[in-house]
């Protein structure tokens, strides 16, 4: 909607994990170096975690499109089943028949494929997003997966990704087995305040226009302070703050802006909780499944497990739609303002042109349709005196306009 505005191609904030958008911050080269090194060295299995929005799943679709031909994936990102669901799932990805089978039978034919596999020199590699939700017996029967393996290597390189409660799991005493296995782990730490400010130029210079708006410091240390450096925080306030800049037919993002954008966000999603802006600020972070400083922990507002979390995210939409309606509204305002003032130039120039015209150029004017009677009596006694005078500027001003005409 903004884009034409802005000098923009596309939506530079848009919340989809789009490899395409992906900036490589510290963390995140860090990550992409350890995720390639151990399928190169088939190490067997690596993990990952960050923040919710951290950019986990942007960074695994980056690396997953950069893989080599040698590589054979599968990819699960439903982990909330069981441990025939879950290697019915792998199966699949794999290309392998399920219908009908018990474990057993689906773990021979994951290990004759695998077997298959190596003998033709690729690397079968299985990537399970959002492994915080499988639960550690499920997680146990996947380090059973790691002894499928031959003399020489594993045949299956295995990337756990997910939340920090993942390594909070891997803790337990009962997974210590699975902990031991895991030979590269790596975290993706918010990004800095410089690392923020680069992701978000980053971004609209892949959207067409690295210079589509000026951000005061002062606006961006507020970005970064409001977001936390979370990659999905900067894109949700970016993309209000490109909406209100719309709106108002500016391209200068002010700290005044950024804080009337949070402090709406905060009413949306905390309830309104004017007491306390920190209260807010959890708020909004809680409903986004963002990471909360110690601070802000201590202030009491929405628990973890709190039922209305969905309804948080839908006033957040609800927020978005609100702001494109605001801006769609004073487009469709200006517009019939600029239409307005184009008709009052073209009107001005018309009138401005018609006596110049008339005087360069003048047309013959018919005679008025006279009777017998009338033209005998103007011809014995001529027109009257003042009748001339009155006729003389109505016969000018028409001969002006049939002569601007012609």
């Amino acid at each position: 909607m903004y884009e034409h505005f802005f000098g923009l191609k596309r939506k530079p904030f848009e919340l989809v994990p789009n490899p395409d958008f992906l900036y490589m911050g510290g963390a995140h080269k860090k990550a992409l170096t350890y995720l390639n090194y151990a399928v190169q060295e088939k190490m067997g299995f690596l993990l990952l975690t960050g923040e919710v929005g951290s950019g986990k799943t942007t960074l695994i679709r980056d690396f997953v499109n950069k893989l080599e031909q040698w590589a054979t994936l599968a990819k699960v990102f439903n982990t909330k089943v069981n441990f025939e669901q879950l290697i019915a799932m792998i199966n699949d990805d794999f290309g392998l028949e399920t219908t009908g089978k018990d474990k057993v039978a689906l773990l021979k034919d994951l290990y004759r494929f695998l077997v298959d596999e190596h003998a033709k020199g690729r690397t079968p590699l299985l990537i399970i997003d959002e492994a915080q939700n499988l639960t550690p017996e499920v997680l146990e029967e996947v380090r059973m997966l790691s002894n499928l393996e031959t003399q020489e290597t594993k045949l299956l390189q295995i990337i756990l990704a997910g939340q920090p409660e993942l390594a909070a799991t891997l803790s337990l005493p009962e997974l210590r087995q699975l902990r031991q296995r895991i030979s590269i782990v790596c975290h993706l730490a918010p990004l800095t305040r410089q690392e923020s400010e680069a992701y978000i130029f980053h971004r609209l210079g892949i959207a067409g226009n690295q210079e589509a708006v000026q951000v005061a410091p002062e606006a961006m240390d507020g970005i970064y302070s409001y977001s936390n450096g979370i990659p999905r925080l900067l894109n949700i306030i970016c993309n209000f703050l490109l909406l209100t800049a719309f709106t108002e037919g500016t391209r200068a993002i002010s700290r005044e802006m950024v804080d009337d954008i949070v402090k709406e966000l905060q009413t949306e999603t905390g309830g309104g909780n004017s007491r306390e802006a920190t209260a807010g600020k959890k708020a909004l972070l809680h409903a986004l499944g963002a990471p909360l400083s110690p601070e802000e922990r201590n202030v009491s507002a929405a628990p973890a497990s709190d039922p209305h979390e969905g309804e948080w995210k839908v006033r957040l939409l609800l927020k978005d739609m609100s702001l494109r309606i605001a801006a769609l509204e004073k487009q469709q305002s200006r517009l019939q303002a600029q239409d307005l003032d184009d008709m009052k130039r073209r009107l001005e120039i018309v009138e401005r042109s018609l006596p110049q015209a008339g005087e360069g150029k003048r047309a013959p004017v018919a005679p008025p349709v006279s009777t017998h009677k009338e033209i005998s009596a103007q011809q014995a006694s001529g027109p009257a005196p003042n009748q001339q005078k009155n006729d003389a500027p109505k016969k000018g001003f028409l001969e002006r306009i049939i002569g601007a005409v012609s």
